[in-house]
Protein backbone atom coordinates (compact mmCIF):
# COMPACT_ATOMS: atom_id res chain seq x y z
CA UNK A 1 0.00 0.00 0.00
CA UNK A 2 1.34 3.44 -0.76
CA UNK A 3 0.39 7.16 1.08
CA UNK A 4 -0.25 10.27 -0.08
CA UNK A 5 0.43 13.17 2.08
CA UNK A 6 -1.28 16.22 0.58
CA UNK A 7 0.51 19.48 1.19
CA UNK A 8 0.68 21.49 -1.48
CA UNK A 9 -1.36 24.42 -0.19
CA UNK A 10 -0.15 28.10 0.07
CA UNK A 11 -1.80 28.69 3.69
CA UNK A 12 -2.74 32.45 2.67
CA UNK A 13 -5.38 32.67 5.84
CA UNK A 14 -2.33 32.24 8.00
CA UNK A 15 0.01 34.72 6.20
CA UNK A 16 2.16 36.00 7.18
CA UNK A 17 3.46 33.29 9.57
CA UNK A 18 3.15 30.95 6.56
CA UNK A 19 3.71 33.21 3.86
CA UNK A 20 7.68 31.89 3.96
CA UNK A 21 6.91 28.63 5.80
CA UNK A 22 4.64 25.83 4.85
CA UNK A 23 2.22 25.57 7.33
CA UNK A 24 2.67 21.78 7.79
CA UNK A 25 6.21 22.67 9.55
CA UNK A 26 4.25 24.54 11.93
CA UNK A 27 4.82 23.55 15.63
CA UNK A 28 2.75 21.64 17.74
CA UNK A 29 4.09 20.14 21.01
CA UNK A 30 7.61 18.55 20.69
CA UNK A 31 6.83 17.58 16.72
CA UNK A 32 5.25 19.58 13.58
CA UNK A 33 1.65 18.99 12.21
CA UNK A 34 2.95 17.11 9.36
CA UNK A 35 5.55 15.08 11.41
CA UNK A 36 3.14 13.89 13.48
CA UNK A 37 1.16 12.44 10.30
CA UNK A 38 4.91 11.17 8.56
CA UNK A 39 5.97 9.10 11.68
CA UNK A 40 2.43 7.37 11.99
CA UNK A 41 3.09 6.64 8.07
CA UNK A 42 6.58 5.46 8.54
CA UNK A 43 5.88 2.99 11.75
CA UNK A 44 3.56 1.01 9.69
CA UNK A 45 4.61 -1.74 8.10
CA UNK A 46 1.20 -1.75 5.29
CA UNK A 47 2.82 1.45 3.84
CA UNK A 48 5.62 0.62 1.51
CA UNK A 49 6.04 4.22 0.00
CA UNK A 50 5.16 7.65 1.01
CA UNK A 51 4.67 10.73 -1.18
CA UNK A 52 4.31 14.01 -0.64
CA UNK A 53 2.58 16.18 -3.22
CA UNK A 54 3.57 20.08 -2.45
CA UNK A 55 4.95 22.45 -4.59
CA UNK A 56 8.10 23.99 -6.26
CA UNK A 57 7.53 27.27 -4.06
CA UNK A 58 8.20 25.31 -0.96
CA UNK A 59 10.04 22.32 -2.58
CA UNK A 60 13.53 23.15 -1.29
CA UNK A 61 11.74 23.37 2.04
CA UNK A 62 10.52 19.83 2.37
CA UNK A 63 13.78 18.35 0.84
CA UNK A 64 16.10 19.90 3.77
CA UNK A 65 13.38 19.06 6.37
CA UNK A 66 12.82 15.41 5.14
CA UNK A 67 16.67 15.03 5.09
CA UNK A 68 17.40 16.27 8.51
CA UNK A 69 14.03 13.61 9.76
CA UNK A 70 16.02 10.68 7.93
CA UNK A 71 12.55 8.87 6.64
CA UNK A 72 13.14 6.29 4.95
CA UNK A 73 9.13 5.85 3.25
CA UNK A 74 8.93 9.18 1.98
CA UNK A 75 9.88 10.93 -0.63
CA UNK A 76 8.72 14.11 -2.49
CA UNK A 77 6.69 14.45 -5.56
CA UNK A 78 6.30 18.33 -7.19
CA UNK A 79 3.41 19.82 -8.71
CA UNK A 80 4.47 22.16 -11.17
CA UNK A 81 2.96 25.50 -9.57
CA UNK A 82 4.68 28.17 -7.51
CA UNK A 83 2.11 30.34 -6.67
CA UNK A 84 -1.95 30.18 -5.63
CA UNK A 85 -3.11 31.33 -8.81
CA UNK A 86 -1.41 28.52 -10.64
CA UNK A 87 -2.89 25.43 -8.33
CA UNK A 88 -4.21 22.48 -10.33
CA UNK A 89 -6.54 21.85 -7.11
CA UNK A 90 -6.41 19.01 -5.12
CA UNK A 91 -8.11 16.25 -7.68
CA UNK A 92 -6.10 17.87 -10.65
CA UNK A 93 -2.54 17.46 -8.40
CA UNK A 94 -3.96 13.92 -6.99
CA UNK A 95 -4.10 12.46 -10.78
CA UNK A 96 -0.92 14.37 -11.97
CA UNK A 97 1.12 12.55 -8.69
CA UNK A 98 -0.74 9.23 -9.65
CA UNK A 99 0.66 9.30 -13.37
CA UNK A 100 3.68 10.79 -12.40
CA UNK A 101 4.96 8.15 -10.15
CA UNK A 102 2.96 5.37 -11.71
CA UNK A 103 0.95 4.08 -8.62
CA UNK A 104 -0.39 1.12 -9.12
CA UNK A 105 -1.73 -0.27 -5.84
CA UNK A 106 -3.96 0.32 -2.64
CA UNK A 107 -3.42 3.70 -1.68
CA UNK A 108 -3.66 5.94 2.09
CA UNK A 109 -4.49 9.81 1.20
CA UNK A 110 -4.02 11.96 4.35
CA UNK A 111 -3.89 16.16 4.46
CA UNK A 112 -0.82 17.39 6.03
CA UNK A 113 -2.15 20.36 7.57
CA UNK A 114 -4.63 17.67 10.01
CA UNK A 115 -3.93 16.63 13.19
CA UNK A 116 -6.05 13.78 13.94
CA UNK A 117 -6.63 11.59 17.30
CA UNK A 118 -6.61 7.69 15.79
CA UNK A 119 -3.93 5.91 14.89
CA UNK A 120 -3.34 5.28 11.22
CA UNK A 121 -3.25 1.91 11.41
CA UNK A 122 -6.48 2.19 12.97
CA UNK A 123 -7.91 3.41 9.50
CA UNK A 124 -5.53 0.99 7.61
CA UNK A 125 -7.57 -2.13 9.50
CA UNK A 126 -10.53 -1.02 8.49
CA UNK A 127 -9.88 -0.10 4.88
CA UNK A 128 -8.54 -3.70 4.42
CA UNK A 129 -11.95 -5.11 6.45
CA UNK A 130 -13.69 -3.20 4.28
CA UNK A 131 -12.26 -3.67 0.63
CA UNK A 132 -14.06 -1.16 -0.77
CA UNK A 133 -13.07 3.10 -0.79
CA UNK A 134 -13.24 4.45 2.76
CA UNK A 135 -12.84 8.00 4.48
CA UNK A 136 -13.05 9.17 7.54
CA UNK A 137 -15.66 11.24 9.18
CA UNK A 138 -15.60 13.27 12.46
CA UNK A 139 -19.00 14.54 14.06
CA UNK A 140 -18.23 18.66 14.50
CA UNK A 141 -21.13 18.80 16.61
CA UNK A 142 -22.07 22.54 15.22
CA UNK A 143 -23.89 22.90 11.92
CA UNK A 144 -22.50 26.53 10.59
CA UNK A 145 -19.13 24.94 11.03
CA UNK A 146 -20.40 21.88 9.18
CA UNK A 147 -21.18 24.35 6.21
CA UNK A 148 -17.14 24.24 5.56
CA UNK A 149 -17.14 20.56 5.08
CA UNK A 150 -18.61 17.47 3.09
CA UNK A 151 -21.06 16.54 5.30
CA UNK A 152 -22.34 13.22 5.38
CA UNK A 153 -25.85 10.88 6.07
CA UNK A 154 -24.51 7.04 6.70
CA UNK A 155 -26.45 3.82 7.45
CA UNK A 156 -26.35 1.47 10.33
CA UNK A 157 -23.58 -0.17 8.45
CA UNK A 158 -21.14 2.99 7.84
CA UNK A 159 -21.98 3.04 4.19
CA UNK A 160 -22.17 6.50 3.24
CA UNK A 161 -25.75 7.43 1.85
CA UNK A 162 -25.43 10.54 0.86
CA UNK A 163 -22.74 13.15 0.65
CA UNK A 164 -22.69 16.86 -0.10
CA UNK A 165 -19.96 19.19 -0.53
CA UNK A 166 -20.28 22.14 1.78
CA UNK A 167 -23.59 22.66 2.20
CA UNK A 168 -25.37 25.50 2.88
CA UNK A 169 -27.90 23.95 5.18
CA UNK A 170 -26.31 20.67 5.99
CA UNK A 171 -28.69 18.03 7.03
CA UNK A 172 -26.15 16.55 10.11
CA UNK A 173 -23.13 17.33 11.55
CA UNK A 174 -20.93 14.19 10.58
CA UNK A 175 -18.27 15.60 8.20
CA UNK A 176 -15.17 14.38 5.97
CA UNK A 177 -12.26 14.44 7.26
CA UNK A 178 -9.13 14.08 4.76
CA UNK A 179 -8.13 10.94 5.05
CA UNK A 180 -9.00 8.28 2.64
CA UNK A 181 -8.57 4.82 1.61
CA UNK A 182 -8.61 4.18 -2.11
CA UNK A 183 -8.09 0.82 -4.19
CA UNK A 184 -5.96 0.71 -7.21
CA UNK A 185 -8.72 0.93 -9.50
CA UNK A 186 -10.17 3.71 -7.76
CA UNK A 187 -7.21 5.86 -9.03
CA UNK A 188 -7.85 5.03 -12.58
CA UNK A 189 -11.76 7.37 -11.65
CA UNK A 190 -9.63 10.55 -10.90
CA UNK A 191 -9.15 10.92 -14.62
CA UNK A 192 -12.85 10.31 -15.19
CA UNK A 193 -13.57 12.40 -12.95
CA UNK A 194 -11.84 15.42 -14.12
CA UNK A 195 -12.48 14.56 -17.98
CA UNK A 196 -15.57 15.38 -17.33
CA UNK A 197 -14.76 18.69 -16.46
CA UNK A 198 -15.97 18.15 -12.73
CA UNK A 199 -14.47 20.74 -9.88
CA UNK A 200 -10.84 19.77 -9.10
CA UNK A 201 -10.47 21.58 -5.94
CA UNK A 202 -11.67 19.81 -3.04
CA UNK A 203 -11.46 15.83 -2.83
CA UNK A 204 -15.49 16.62 -1.37
CA UNK A 205 -16.59 16.79 -4.76
CA UNK A 206 -14.43 14.01 -6.13
CA UNK A 207 -16.02 12.13 -2.75
CA UNK A 208 -19.98 13.11 -3.80
CA UNK A 209 -19.64 12.25 -7.74
CA UNK A 210 -18.37 8.34 -6.56
CA UNK A 211 -20.40 8.07 -3.63
CA UNK A 212 -23.42 8.19 -6.72
CA UNK A 213 -21.31 5.57 -8.48
CA UNK A 214 -20.20 3.30 -5.59
CA UNK A 215 -20.40 2.25 -2.31
CA UNK A 216 -18.55 4.02 -0.09
CA UNK A 217 -17.52 3.77 3.65
CA UNK A 218 -17.48 6.00 7.00
CA UNK A 219 -14.61 5.76 9.32
CA UNK A 220 -16.36 7.02 11.90
CA UNK A 221 -13.90 8.26 14.97
CA UNK A 222 -14.31 10.25 18.04
CA UNK A 223 -11.51 12.19 19.79
CA UNK A 224 -10.05 15.28 17.97
CA UNK A 225 -10.01 16.63 14.74
CA UNK A 226 -7.89 19.50 13.43
CA UNK A 227 -7.99 21.23 10.35
CA UNK A 228 -4.97 23.84 11.22
CA UNK A 229 -6.28 26.35 8.32
CA UNK A 230 -6.27 29.88 10.06
CA UNK A 231 -4.82 30.97 13.21
CA UNK A 232 -7.78 30.19 15.31
CA UNK A 233 -7.40 26.22 14.74
CA UNK A 234 -3.71 26.32 14.83
CA UNK A 235 -3.89 27.86 18.21
CA UNK A 236 -6.58 24.96 19.43
CA UNK A 237 -4.15 22.14 17.87
CA UNK A 238 -1.80 23.56 20.28
CA UNK A 239 -3.87 23.64 23.28
CA UNK A 240 -4.85 20.25 22.73
CA UNK A 241 -1.79 18.82 21.96
CA UNK A 242 -0.21 21.03 25.46
CA UNK A 243 -3.11 19.47 27.07
CA UNK A 244 -3.25 22.98 29.67
CA UNK A 245 0.59 22.53 29.92
CA UNK A 246 3.13 25.07 28.84
CA UNK A 247 6.37 24.34 26.59
CA UNK A 248 9.36 26.33 26.75
CA UNK A 249 12.29 25.58 25.12
CA UNK A 250 15.56 25.68 27.08
CA UNK A 251 17.26 28.03 24.71
CA UNK A 252 14.52 30.30 25.55
CA UNK A 253 14.82 33.30 27.95
CA UNK A 254 11.67 33.92 30.52
CA UNK A 255 12.19 36.51 33.26
CA UNK A 256 9.33 38.34 35.58
CA UNK A 257 6.68 36.15 33.74
CA UNK A 258 3.14 34.75 33.94
CA UNK A 259 2.78 32.07 31.75
CA UNK A 260 -0.86 30.49 31.94
CA UNK A 261 -2.16 27.33 30.20
CA UNK A 262 -1.68 26.80 26.42
CA UNK A 263 1.71 28.50 26.07
CA UNK A 264 4.32 27.45 23.51
CA UNK A 265 7.72 29.43 23.64
CA UNK A 266 10.72 28.54 21.12
CA UNK A 267 14.51 28.41 21.08
CA UNK A 268 15.64 32.16 21.17
CA UNK A 269 12.88 33.48 22.43
CA UNK A 270 13.05 36.63 24.96
CA UNK A 271 9.91 36.96 27.57
CA UNK A 272 10.27 40.04 29.90
CA UNK A 273 7.63 41.42 32.65
CA UNK A 274 4.81 39.30 30.65
CA UNK A 275 1.40 37.52 30.53
CA UNK A 276 1.03 35.00 28.26
CA UNK A 277 -1.68 32.80 28.06
CA UNK A 278 -2.79 30.44 25.02
CA UNK A 279 -0.37 31.83 22.65
CA UNK A 280 2.60 30.65 20.42
CA UNK A 281 5.98 32.56 20.59
CA UNK A 282 8.32 31.83 17.80
CA UNK A 283 12.17 31.46 17.26
CA UNK A 284 13.90 34.70 18.26
CA UNK A 285 11.13 37.01 19.37
CA UNK A 286 11.42 39.38 21.58
CA UNK A 287 7.90 40.15 24.01
CA UNK A 288 8.85 42.59 26.81
CA UNK A 289 5.78 44.27 28.75
CA UNK A 290 2.90 42.61 27.09
CA UNK A 291 0.29 40.72 27.46
CA UNK A 292 -0.52 38.34 24.65
CA UNK A 293 -3.75 36.02 24.55
CA UNK A 294 -4.57 33.87 21.68
CA UNK A 295 -2.42 35.05 19.74
CA UNK A 296 1.00 34.13 17.45
CA UNK A 297 4.42 36.08 17.31
CA UNK A 298 6.60 34.92 14.61
CA UNK A 299 10.63 34.87 14.26
CA UNK A 300 12.48 37.56 15.00
CA UNK A 301 9.38 40.25 16.19
CA UNK A 302 9.93 42.24 18.44
CA UNK A 303 6.71 43.57 20.32
CA UNK A 304 7.20 45.98 23.46
CA UNK A 305 4.76 47.49 25.77
CA UNK A 306 1.55 46.16 23.73
CA UNK A 307 -1.87 44.68 24.78
CA UNK A 308 -2.79 41.58 22.04
CA UNK A 309 -5.59 39.62 22.09
CA UNK A 310 -6.07 37.02 18.77
CA UNK A 311 -3.21 39.07 17.13
CA UNK A 312 -0.70 37.29 14.40
CA UNK A 313 2.42 39.02 14.43
CA UNK A 314 4.79 38.35 11.42
CA UNK A 315 8.61 37.62 11.34
CA UNK A 316 11.08 40.42 11.67
CA UNK A 317 7.98 43.10 12.60
CA UNK A 318 8.58 45.89 15.18
CA UNK A 319 5.39 46.75 17.50
CA UNK A 320 6.29 49.64 19.96
CA UNK A 321 3.42 50.47 22.32
CA UNK A 322 1.39 51.51 24.04
CA UNK A 323 -1.19 50.40 21.82
CA UNK A 324 -4.09 47.73 22.60
CA UNK A 325 -4.74 45.31 19.71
Amino acid sequence: MDAIVLAGGYATRLWPITKERPKMFLPVGNTTVIDDVLEDLESNARIEDVYISTNERFADDFEEHLEAQRYEKTQLSIEETSGEDEKFGVIGALAQLVDREGLEDDTLIIAGDNLISFDVSEFIDYFDERERPILAAYDVGDYDRATSYGVLGIGDDHEIRAFQEKPEDPPSTLVSVACYGFRAADLDLLETYLGAENNPDEPGWFIQWLVERDRVDAFTFDGAWFDIGTPESYLDAVAWKLDGDRSIHPDATVEGTTIGANVYIMEGAHVENATVRDSVVFPDATIVDCTLERSIVATGADVQDVDLQSALIGPQITLDGPTDR
